[in-house]
């Protein structure tokens, strides 16, 4: 891939451009046509309304000529609209669809509220609907009202809905008609409203069993037996009151002919009568007075359990995207398609390169029985397949002399290829194309993608776009010499994610010390970034902020992990599956989590100043932040064993290899050779596990990242970027200054020694304990810091500040 220098004057037409479109993104302009838009539905509301009364009056107003209808003021019309509103409610009501051009009405309110940003429900089903509805409100007052009276200038259908009832009249009849119009208009409302089907499935149930309840007849014999069953047996009814629940036995007297004041409805009500036996074992008796008394039975109140999970019923899905309705993803055009003056590779070429693979293949007496090419954009992949009985190392080992004899950049021989059972020669092209960012985005592969974190890195050798999902990978690290792309590949990954994520669903942290490479992206900072809460700058470029905000995310990662435990999720997206479904209560602490990014560019920098504060909380993370949606992507520039260590290869097992110097480097990075032999400018090898695909990385230039920028940016983001959790880090002890939090474990029993012995030797501490000079002369400067000891005095001992053990004890204790 050749990345080219752009001229000034494609440099100036790109402004020119920027400025032409700037317009078009203005949330001033929308929110201009917002109101412009509700006015009109406003003013189209008056104007019908008014047609109604006035609509006959103005008729004549109707038939005059274009010059006289606009230019002629005295021209006056009935019609509070005037004449525009007059003429418009002609032509759409008795010209179009009639009263049910009214809905008409309602798409233009909902029309201009969402482009205010405000939610009004589901708008393609809105419109979907009230199209239909126009439609079958139209044919239905054709059908009705066909005739119109002399004195009404009004058609209730209008004019579709005139011709549309005639011709379906025509076809099916009137009856037809009716019984068409009748199921269609049921079809909608019990389409639209989930209600409907629900109330009308449970009345016809409860028709069926009215009706099997009469099948069973009423007779005076069955009447009377009931009767006698009910004063039979003891009856239990319970009464339900606001505060208690109350259950009362109702035992018949022994007369057995006397009426009972309950009718026969009210005993069959009951659902279920427990026996006297268990209810006497589960209630308590209160008291009876006289035999006449009602034995009454109080239970006590029962306590409901309170439930942090919300009914899902009670509300709607919540929508994080809520907070920024109006944001707008960014468009192609923002990207320049770099396409052009792309060289493709000829067949002279093809044909050239494979006569010399097999003419060097023969010299050494290798014949081969099969050859076949795959172009890609950088590099043409040549696949030999051995004559049987040929060595695969012997091939292997003609790697320089075959790149001797096709004169190229350096050649890679994969032997053998992944289950293709062909050995690969991949050849650099002598015009090498270039992989826009453009072309990537628009690829039916990236905008049909399902992933959480779909990211789009470039073009596989047959020119196929290589994606992957961040979530599954889940951390990177990126390495290579400078000037090989890797800053490139990192800008790709950002764009990847900014052209697919929400505000409110992705978050990122720029770790940058070279303080230029991601300080681009730091416009958008109330919209995608996360900082901790006292952080001046979005992108961290201090070492001091760089330790605080990892130990940060640890928190952060700690905390999230005890959401998922409370809400027994295994990750984030189940997590987050049920706080949309609103099953999780944002009062016991429970909140949307949007995925988390920490981007670090030279890492090396880092592991060189701060060692294992910078190495430690990164392994953390790498090892337990996958489940709950933190990811990272580590670049360097220096591929060595101490910048990447084996806690680090171990716990990033995703790489991205660009251009190295040598092979060792390869191994490091890789765990394997090949990096070395890539051709530059954006060629690359992935490692997934034992996996490795060679891609031609996309291009994105500087001027097209700040163009993205820009236009998230001037759309409206958060109050503030996303916080991080506060973390306070231990004070840092100044060269020459003693931290008496870290004392030695000998201190107590050294100030001990000391006291009693009234001599600050450091000689004495060393003979006491059997330990090194060193450690003793530590001590000391504990001794001294503490107070115990004054400062020293060359070869004299040190005074003794306390005179006995006491005083000794009491100080210790205050440590």
């Amino acid at each position: 891939m050749a990345f080219r220098t752009k001229k000034k004057p494609a440099k100036a037409k790109k402004k020119r451009t920027k400025k032409r479109f700037s317009l078009f993104r203005n949330e001033k302009l929308y929110f201009l046509f917002g109101l412009f838009v509700l006015l009109l539905a406003a003013y189209l509301l008056i104007s019908f309304v008014s047609f109604l009364f006035y609509g006959a009056a103005d008729q004549s107003l109707m038939d005059s000529s274009w010059s006289e209808f606009l230019f002629n003021t005295e021209v006056k019309a009935q019609n509070k609209g005037m004449k525009l509103g007059a003429y418009l409610s002609e032509v759409l009501m008795n010209g179009g669809f009639g009263l049910a051009s009214f809905a008409f009405v309602y798409l233009l309110a909902i029309s201009g509220l969402r482009i205010l940003g405000r939610k009004t429900g589901n708008f393609l089903k809105s419109i979907l609907y009230s199209l239909v509805c126009i439609i079958w409100f139209s044919v239905a007052l054709g059908l009705f009202f066909n005739k119109t009276n002399a004195g009404s200038a009004i058609y209730w259908g209008g004019h579709y809905g005139f011709v549309l009832s005639n011709w379906l009249r025509s076809l099916i009849g009137v009856v037809g008609l009716v019984f068409l119009l009748f199921i269609s208009g049921l079809a909608i409302v019990v389409v639209r409203f989930d209600g409907v089907y629900a109330r009308l499935s449970q009345l016809i149930k409860r028709k069926q069993e009215t009706s099997g309840a009469i099948d069973t007849g009423d007779s005076e014999d069955e009447q009377e037996t009931a009767e006698q069953l009910a004063g039979e047996e003891a009856i239990t009814k319970i009464i339900e009151d606001d505060d208690d629940v109350v259950k009362a036995i109702f035992e018949s007297d022994e007369d057995e002919d006397q009426p009972l004041d309950e009718s026969v409805e009210d005993i069959l009500e009951i659902d279920d009568v427990e026996p006297e036996e268990e209810v006497a074992e589960n209630a308590e008796v209160v008291a009876a007075k006289e035999d006449e008394d009602l034995a009454l039975t109080v239970e006590p109140k029962h306590q409901e359990e309170e439930s942090d999970e919300i009914k899902p019923d009670e509300l709607e899905d919540y929508d994080p995207t809520l907070d920024l309705a109006s944001f707008k993803f960014p468009t192609l055009d923002l990207l320049e398609d770099h396409k052009f003056g792309n060289a493709e590779v000829k067949n002279e070429e093809l044909v050239a390169n494979k006569n010399k693979i097999v003419e060097t293949l023969r010299h050494y007496k290798i014949e081969i029985t099969k050859i076949r090419a795959t172009i890609g954009p950088t590099i043409t992949l040549y696949e030999i397949v051995p004559a049987p009985g040929v060595r695969i190392s012997k091939i292997k080992n003609l790697e320089d002399d075959i790149a001797l004899s096709l004169a190229a950049l350096g050649i890679r021989i994969i032997a053998p290829i992944p289950g293709r059972g062909t050995i690969g020669i991949e050849v650099p092209n002598q015009n090498p194309e270039t992989v826009s960012m453009h072309s990537i985005i628009r690829s039916k592969r990236f905008q049909e993608s399902s992933a959480e974190l779909p990211v789009a890195l470039g073009k596989t050798i047959s020119n196929e776009t290589f994606m992957f999902d961040l979530v599954k990978m889940p951390h990177i690290l990126v390495a290579g010499a400078t000037g090989q792309g890797k800053s490139v590949g990192i800008n790709v990954i950002i764009t990847s994610l900014l052209y697919k994520k929400h505000p409110s669903q992705l978050k990122f942290v720029f770790i940058d010390p070279k303080k230029v490479e991601l300080n681009i992206y730091s416009v958008l900072e109330k919209h995608y970034l996360a900082k901790l809460p006292d952080a001046e700058e979005p992108v961290i470029t201090d070492i001091q902020k760089v330790k605080n905000t990892l130990n940060s995310i640890n928190v952060e990662m700690d905390a999230r992990y005890d959401l998922l435990k409370a809400a027994q999720a295994r990750n984030i997206k189940e997590y987050n599956k049920k706080f949309i479904s609103r099953r999780l209560n944002p009062d016991k602490g429970h909140r949307y989590m949007p995925y988390i990014v920490v981007i670090i560019d030279e890492f090396a920098d880092l592991i060189m100043t701060a060692g294992k504060e910078i190495e430690l909380p990164i392994a953390r993370i790498a090892q337990l932040a996958r489940a709950v949606g933190i990811h990272m992507v580590i670049a360097t520039q220096r591929p060595s064993t101490n910048i990447i260590t084996g806690v680090i290869k171990a716990n990033f097992p995703a790489r991205i290899a660009f251009k190295v110097a040598s092979m060792i480097d390869s191994r490091t990075i890789l765990d394997s050779p090949g990096a070395n032999q890539l051709i530059g400018r954006g060629d690359m090898l992935i490692a997934q596990g034992s996996e490795m695909t060679r891609v031609q990385c996309a291009f994105v230039d500087t001027p097209e990242v700040e163009n993205i920028c820009d236009f998230i940016s001037e759309q409206r983001g958060y109050p503030t970027a996303f916080l991080l959790p506060e973390y306070v880090g231990e004070e840092e002890v100044a060269p020459g200054d003693v931290d008496l939090k870290n004392r030695d474990e000998l201190f107590d029993d050294a100030a001990r020694v000391v006291v009693l012995n009234q001599m600050g030797s450091t000689s004495m501490i060393q003979r006491k304990f059997s330990i090194g000079y060193n450690r003793a002369g530590r001590l000391m400067d504990q001794l001294e810091a503490a107070g115990i000891v004054g400062p020293s005095e060359g070869s004299k001992a040190r005074q003794v500040l306390l005179q006995d053990e006491y005083s000794l004890e009491q100080l210790l204790n205050n440590l």
